[in-house]
């Protein structure tokens, strides 16, 4: 489960209550009150507090520091670059082996609404195309496919080394919402075909993928395909699981049990073309006594925790009833 940084004795304490063994965490020092983890001593600290509360810390997740110079190819970027490599060689001497990171610049995961109703009241999110209409962002911060191309290329040619001598897999994220430009910000990681391009040019171990199940299908992708083609190649290192229901132009968050996807049968699929690694229950509804967050960095919509323990009860039921081994 993608958990705070710091105690939160409410979260981390359900979650070892359902039998949540594993974290992930996003350290940025907004959320952790500690320096950004290229410092080892601060990503120490926060390994220790996971363990002494009964988690083991497998991975982190997201931008663990401002990446604006890195994505746009601005002046400074090398010094981040560095500080990144640097990060990446502190979770190897952790032992915390997985960084799923993505490159959606300027604006990170998006939704154009927070309040939608849900079965019962609950409330998800939603994305709107038509709501960003002439919504775009200063003019220094658009970019273009290409640029973000080559700028992509840029940092994985310098952290992809470090990464592999360190152990950690590099677990690229889509895009999400997977919509190019959006507010004036071209994003690239919008189809399967566009992680084929990365592998392409990087067919390195380290190089994989986060299969963010939701994502995918909103690009009209066949899941079982395209995952299967990627399990036999090895490159999936991590599981989000979610589901929406719409297209990528206008779509709304729904339960981990209500959606349009078959949850259960997908993650047979995924077992039965040799998934081994982590997965963990993505975005879900705020439910009775819980405030929908805004957009406000770090974990925000979609991170309350009851509609976890209902997801998590999900994905252990049809574990179980397919005879899937879980830890």
């Amino acid at each position: 489960m993608l958990l705070p940084p710091k105690f939160d004795e409410r979260k981390w304490t359900l979650a070892r209550q359902i039998g949540v063994n594993y974290a992930i965490t996003k350290a940025a020092p907004d959320l952790s009150g500690r320096p950004a983890p290229y410092d080892f001593a601060s990503l120490q600290a926060i390994k220790e507090d996971f363990n002494e509360a009964g988690f083991n810390l497998y991975g982190l997740e997201g931008d663990q520091f401002d990446m604006s110079a890195i994505k746009l190819g601005l002046p400074g970027r090398d010094a981040l670059i560095e500080k990144y490599q640097a990060m990446l060689r502190n979770m190897g001497r952790l032992e915390i082996p997985l960084l799923c990171y993505n490159f959606m610049a300027v604006i990170g995961w998006f939704r154009t609404r927070v309040d939608i109703v849900e079965r019962g009241g609950a409330i998800v999110s939603e994305f709107d195309v038509a709501d960003t209409e002439g919504q775009l962002v200063s003019e220094e911060q658009q970019i273009s496919e290409a640029k973000l191309w080559e700028n992509l290329f840029y940092f994985l040619n310098a952290v992809l080394p470090v990464a592999e001598e360190a152990g950690v897999k590099m677990a690229l994220h889509p895009d999400d919402p997977p919509v190019s430009p959006l507010k004036g910000v071209s994003r690239i990681l919008t189809s399967a075909a566009a992680f084929d391009k990365v592998w392409a040019k990087f067919p390195v171990k380290s190089n994989s993928i986060t299969f963010c199940q939701a994502t995918f299908k909103i690009m009209d992708e066949d899941l079982k395909a395209i995952s299967q083609n990627w399990l036999q190649q090895d490159r999936i290192a991590f599981l989000h699981l979610r589901d929406v229901a719409g297209d990528k132009y206008k779509f709304r968050e729904t339960f981990h049990d209500n959606g349009p996807t078959p949850m259960a049968e997908m993650l047979k699929h995924y077992g039965d073309y040799g998934f081994a690694g982590p997965l963990r229950p993505d975005h879900a509804p705020a439910m009775y006594g819980e405030n929908q967050n805004l957009f406000a960095g770090g974990m925000s919509v979609g991170y309350e925790i009851t509609g976890k323990i209902l997801a998590v009860g999900c994905i252990k039921g049809a574990a179980d009833a397919y005879g899937i081994p879980m830890e």
